[in-house]
């Protein structure tokens, strides 16, 4: 990556009314949407990870579950407060102060909370917007870099360790000709029963849109779009995932080819692999049309199917495991370029097999990443202001080396030429 700004990447500078303050402000997080799948894992890291004098704001609808949450924690500077995110200025009263606020909502309200961002005067981390939000999102670079403060877009584990396990690579090459993003996970952790008919960990609105959305891809150095779940067939990850079968979905790491143009790269692909039984019974509420978006009237109220789905799914109750758990998930960024003249291929790994001593599963590569980028913009390590993708903006190191205080760790291996299964 190229050391030098570009037109949206500027770095930090004080303001004139910054220089005039003499007390500082105390340290802020607030995670929004706090007390949800994702949220939680984030308000987990920071309790555990955070200084004691900093605030941690655990902003969510349910007063209740952010309370019964932050009720297991013991960092000092724990707060829930009730927020909705429909009642923006509720929402700015409730969060005033905030240094960083941590959008843990689903990606639909990034643009809102990007607002709330900026007239708060905070910074922003969000999970990604499925592409085509995150490029909406970009589109704000210009005021957030006249504010003085630094939004990441998508800083999960894919998009956001991923895009970082490519950076790693690319900083090292003179050229780059493809990055190709591969995720696996295996669980065999013994549940109790009966077992939740869909298990999911994030939002199933999200993943309905994944199996019935167009993914996009950059190919041959044009952005296209293919057939939902294209492309599914196998592909060998490393022990202990093993093979598993792997398809195109619409995420955000396409985006990449922007951040990499400089040195070349053709093409971009993201492919997910989920568990055999699940995809089929998605797809098969796909085909329903339950992924459908348009409304329809049902005895007078107007509910569209994607909602209604996604409102049943996710009352379902988590799933009890019995013993330890044995899950382990692996990122995997594929890079094709050139070192020293010669063709190589980069196979950057992050691994997980979950945080134990927080009772965080695999998960933990969702949640932790914004708490850590989060802690990395309040010490100065993030110092580039604007709507920005990861690889822009942070220092791939630094961020893998606090991964791994929470429980992943980066695996890397180069070979020669670019004959790689894909």
């Amino acid at each position: 990556m190229p050391k030098q700004a570009t037109s949206s990447q500027v770095p930090a500078k004080k303001s004139a009314k910054a220089a005039k303050s003499s007390a500082p402000q105390r340290l802020c997080y607030a995670v929004l949407g706090g007390a949800g799948a994702m949220g939680r894992i984030t308000v987990t890291d920071l309790a555990h990870t955070a200084e004691p004098q900093a605030r941690i704001l655990v902003a969510d609808y349910d007063l209740a579950k952010a309370q019964a949450l932050i009720a297991g924690l013991a960092h000092p500077g724990l707060e829930a407060v009730q927020v909705d995110i429909r009642k923006p200025e509720q929402v700015m009263m409730a969060l005033q102060g905030s240094t960083v606020l941590l959008n843990s909502l689903p990606y639909a309200f990034n643009l809102e909370v990007m607002e709330l961002a900026l007239k708060l005067g905070a910074h922003y981390t969000d999970l990604g917007g499925l592409f085509h939000m995150t490029r909406r999102q970009r589109a704000l670079t210009g005021r957030f870099q006249a504010a003085g403060l630094t939004a990441l877009l998508g800083i999960g584990a894919a998009p956001g360790i991923t895009n970082l396990l490519a950076r790693l690579a690319v900083d090292q090459m003179e050229s780059v000709e493809a990055v190709h993003v591969r995720l696996g996970t295996v669980d065999k952790t013994r549940y109790k029963k009966p077992m939740p008919v869909l298990p999911v960990s994030y939002s199933f609105k999200t993943i309905l849109e994944e199996f019935s959305l167009q993914p996009a891809v950059f190919s041959k150095g044009k952005l296209r779009f293919l057939k939902p779940m294209a492309e599914r067939r196998p592909y060998r990850f490393p022990a202990p995932v093993g093979e598993q079968w792997p398809m195109h979905t619409l995420h955000s790491e396409i985006l990449m080819h922007e951040s990499f143009a400089a040195k070349g790269i053709r093409e971009v692909s993201f492919k997910i692999a989920f568990d055999k039984d699940f995809v089929e019974r998605v797809q098969f509420l796909r085909d329903l049309g339950l992924a459908d978006q348009e409304a329809l009237l049902v005895n007078g109220q107007s509910v569209a199917p994607i909602d209604l789905v996604n409102l049943v799914v996710m009352k379902q109750p988590a799933p009890e495991a019995v013993g330890e758990s044995k899950q382990y998930e692996i990122l995997r960024s594929i890079i094709q370029g050139q070192i020293k003249g010669q063709p190589v291929t980069c196979l950057h790994d992050c691994h997980t097999a979950g945080m134990p001593a927080w009772g965080i599963g695999t998960d933990i590569d969702t949640g932790s990443p914004p708490a850590v980028a989060a802690q990395m913009i309040a010490a100065g390590q993030i110092s580039l202001r604007g709507a920005l993708y990861p690889e822009e903006a942070i220092d791939p190191m630094p961020f893998f080396k606090a991964l791994e205080r929470r429980g992943m760790f980066l695996k890397t291996e180069t070979k020669k030429g670019w004959q790689v299964p894909m």
